[in-house]
């Protein structure tokens, strides 16, 4: 696969098409048995709330994973990412209702650099907090 999106197409300033994306417990669940990390404090309300969060939270990996999802589709090809890194913030917390949480992610081009490479810059958020920080990618385009 090869990025769909030029290098000349693109400048600084400009946006990715912005995405939302649910999580609930049967999400952490699914992830937990993918990923192998089984901490009660993604899916045991009761464990999580003794060793003070609020309730349940999302994986960080997971959180991140999600966000870089609005540069993959944008890209068409996972394989151009080159670079990427966060800080975890705050946490998603994921109530046990029907609804769980939401991620709210939007990104746009940083920084055009060499070799048709650009830093896209991501910010997330859930319930209007950001979960996480200095999140960036480098991506090589077409």
């Amino acid at each position: 696969m090869t990025a769909k999106i030029g290098y000349d197409d693109v400048e600084v300033g400009t946006e990715l098409p912005a995405q939302t994306f649910p999580v609930t417990r049967a999400t952490l669940v699914r992830y937990a048995g993918a990923s192998g990390d089984f901490n009660p404090i993604h899916w045991n309300e009761k464990f999580a709330k003794e060793v003070g969060l609020p309730d349940v939270i999302a994986h960080g990996m997971f959180t991140m994973a999600e966000a870089i999802r609005v540069v993959t589709d944008w890209l068409g090809d996972p394989g151009a990412v080159v670079e990427y890194g966060v800080r975890f913030t705050k946490p998603v917390v994921v109530p046990n209702d029907d609804q769980g949480a939401l991620i709210e992610v939007s990104a746009k081009v940083a920084a055009k650099l060499d070799d048709n490479t650009v830093r896209v810059d991501l910010t997330a958020t859930s319930a209007g907090q950001k979960v996480l920080g200095m999140s960036r990618a480098v991506v090589r385009l077409a």
